[in-house]
């Protein structure tokens, strides 16, 4: 039986892709950082961990259990991440940080704590990306910069590990159904107050916030398609899936720079002066 480590299972995407391999026949191994969450993973019949991805001594101790485990460890998907919403200089560099310790360096310090697992059994590495790597927007300025960041990583990675036959596939995902908005949402609210230069503008960093969900693809046909992809003999090393995953990088490449500027300022509210 072939064994999946999948983070972030609490909801959304990672709770759909954790379904989808499970019911393809896979020993799912499904990640959440809260005991509630966990508990309810393990009542679902996963193999359920508790795991802060950013705490590297839990990351130890999950690939001893793994490793004592004796199945190995054919396919990795670092899914675990948050969206920062806001201005970028109200969330200033602790805000920054913060989403790059999660969306960056955690899917690397998880990789690397799993390599030997991974190069024993020639394994599939799947990093979750977004499209607003590709597509940057106003208000979501670290969360895009923390997904295009790991667009490069995967890159890189691909290539460093190659010669030990692991592989490593890269999803862009569109908007997806899932409570991304309503968490983004709620990031954007610790931003937003009165003494913010970009009060004024409240509105559109809200909007910005719910864009995820602008006529979402359900997870459910997500995790499906992205199964069938890890299920191919060679996967693809690029996969964009679910609303907007082709048409908006296809706008970014096409547009011209300044246009594109322009109509995301206007669709977000920053088209006049302050």
């Amino acid at each position: 039986m072939p064994v999946v480590l999948i983070t972030g299972c609490s909801s959304g995407i990672g709770r759909a892709l954790a379904e989808a391999f499970k019911n393809a026949g896979y020993d799912v191994w499904a990640t959440a950082r809260q005991v509630e969450d966990v508990a309810a993973l393990a009542a679902a019949g996963f193999n359920a961990v508790q795991l802060d991805v950013n705490d590297s001594a839990a990351l130890q101790a999950l690939a001893l259990r793994l490793e004592q485990h004796g199945s190995g460890l054919d396919v990795l998907v670092n899914n675990a991440g948050y969206g920062a919403m806001g201005p970028l200089l109200d969330g200033g560099v602790q805000a920054l940080q913060r989403q790059f310790q999660t969306n960056v360096f955690a899917p690397v310090g998880v990789t690397a704590a799993l390599f030997p697992l991974l190069r024993a059994s020639r394994g599939l590495v799947v990093n979750i990306g977004s499209v607003s790597g590709v597509l940057v927007t106003p208000f979501a300025g670290a969360y895009c910069a923390s997904k295009a960041a790991v667009h490069a990583l995967s890159d890189a990675l691909r290539m460093e590990l190659a010669p030990f036959g692991i592989r490593v596939m890269e999803v862009q995902p569109g908007a997806i159904a899932s409570s991304f908005a309503k968490n983004a949402g709620h990031e954007a609210e610790q931003l937003i107050n009165e003494t913010s230069p970009w009060w004024p503008l409240r509105e559109g960093i809200r909007a910005r916030a719910k864009a995820s969900q602008d006529k979402p693809t359900p997870a459910r046909d997500f995790a499906a398609d992205l199964l069938k992809a890890v299920q191919q003999t060679t996967p693809p090393r690029l996969l964009r899936l679910g609303n907007g995953s082709r048409a908006l990088p296809l706008l970014a490449a096409l547009v011209p720079k300044g246009w594109l500027e322009k109509g995301l300022m206007k669709r977000f509210g920053l088209a006049g002066r302050l």
